[in-house]
């Protein structure tokens, strides 16, 4: 489990707990850690859907959440991520359409 506590770790520059067994959701704290350029979550078990509140991250160039057992819908909020290089979401239980926001990731 991620605790929501790393929200808290607002000068973090890099975030990666990949190819873990870690479960649970991805917190919505993590929208507020507002300098992050990289979010490397990918080959866990976390579950639930991806946080509307990662669109808050302006300055995220590469989300990385792919082999996961993650659900729902791709947030629309991700197209104000219009740093982002490399958005990695394969391997997991999405449903729904791609939103027409992701069209403003000009930089991918």
């Amino acid at each position: 489990t991620i605790p929501s506590e790393f929200g808290k770790l607002t000068e973090m520059v890099e975030f990666g707990l990949y190819m873990n067994q870690l479960n649970g959701t991805i917190p919505t704290e993590l929208g507020n850690l507002s300098k992050l350029p990289f979010l490397y979550l990918w080959n866990n078990r976390l579950s639930g859907t991806i946080p509307s509140e990662l669109g808050k991250l302006t300055e995220m160039t590469d989300l990385e959440l792919a082999n996961n057992q993650l659900n729902g819908t791709i947030p629309s909020e991700l197209g104000d991520l219009v740093q982002l290089t490399t958005l990695y979401l394969w391997n997991n239980r999405l449903s729904g359409t791609i939103p027409s926001e992701l069209g403003k990731l000009t930089q991918m």
